[in-house]
């Protein structure tokens, strides 16, 4: 299938036009824009790790999966996703947080999604830890309401505290039902695993509505059949994407700050967010990549995937 480049819509700078190793340190190498104006979707970019708990690097993780998304090419071959032949793309660079005060930069990045969304485009975020996620969907439920979640982890991220703090990146879940910002029974947490403190690890979320499937459910098996189901159980709700690329078994991303073993595979993680096709998504969002603990680069390759699959998965409707 022969895909021709629409004039009028921003284009992936081409392996053929220049070198994957030089171009624009944009995500896929795309034009760079200031605001989200004029956009359907957009890559932006929260370098934050001052919510991590244990291996710190994530604030290196939005520049790292730029520079291994030059790899990536405009066209989904195994999808037939043409994103760029029918939706205005950019990259508009990085939320500038405080990064010596967490709770500070959990305004900064609130404040920066409202503006991003108040020009009706749908933000996909290269992070950063998992804390981003709260101030995005505060920012996400002011503009669309509660949304539905799906939620790949290995973690649950739904402690009440972390060292005695509410806002970390194990607590983001949490602070989000607290707010209202959640349609609690069409929220989908998959891939948790590990070791716990207590069985309520896992039991709050599903206690307040959330469908857990953990990891060892997912082994040998095609996710297929359960994005199906979630499809149908979140219907037209809005719904919001974060992707923890610890979700993943470190075999496939050991560039992240808490892994664990017996993780979902990569071709996992590419059927979850292939099985997104269909749904009212207003933003997502892949968080944890730490490239210090990887530097053969093949984590942040994966998370530039995952983005680049994100975004061939977007809904395409006219901007409010």
């Amino acid at each position: 299938m022969n895909v021709e480049a629409n004039d009028e819509l921003n284009q992936p700078l081409g392996g053929n036009q220049m070198p994957r190793f030089g171009g624009n340190a944009t995500m896929m190498r795309l034009p760079a824009q200031e605001t989200a104006e004029g956009l359907d979707a957009c890559f932006v970019g929260v370098p934050l790790d001052i919510g991590t708990s244990n291996r710190s690097g994530t604030r290196f993780g939005p520049r790292a999966m730029r520079a291994e998304s030059a790899m990536l090419r405009p066209f989904n071959m195994a999808t037939g996703a043409a994103p760029f032949s029918e939706m205005q793309v950019a990259d508009i660079g990085d939320v500038a947080i405080n990064t010596f005060d967490l709770k500070k930069s959990i305004e900064l990045i609130a404040e920066a999604y409202r503006r991003i969304l108040s020009h009706g485009v749908i933000p996909l975020t290269l992070g950063g830890d998992h804390t981003l996620t709260y101030p995005i969907l505060r920012a996400v439920a002011e503009r669309h309401g509660p949304v539905a979640l799906i939620h790949i982890d290995a973690h649950s991220d739904t402690n009440d505290e972390m060292f005695g703090e509410k806002i970390a990146h194990g607590t983001p879940f949490r602070r989000a039902v607290e707010d209202k910002l959640l349609i609690n029974d069409k929220v989908f947490q998959i891939g948790l695993r590990g070791t716990g403190y207590a069985p309520d690890d896992f039991e709050w979320g599903r206690s307040r509505g959330f469908t857990v499937v953990q990891a060892h459910e997912c082994w040998h098996k095609s996710l297929s059949p359960l994005m199906a189901d979630i499809r149908v159980r979140i219907g037209d709700a809005p719904v919001y994407l974060t992707f923890d690329i610890d979700g993943l078994d470190p075999a496939f991303a050991p560039g992240t700050g808490t892994v664990e073993v017996g993780g979902l595979t990569s071709m996992q993680g590419l059927e979850i967010v292939r099985g997104c096709a269909g749904l009212n998504l207003v933003g997502g969002d892949l968080v944890e990549v730490s490239p210090p603990y990887d530097t053969s680069g093949n984590t942040a390759l994966l998370g530039a995937n995952l983005l680049y699959e994100m975004l061939c998965v977007l809904p395409r409707k006219s901007k409010s």
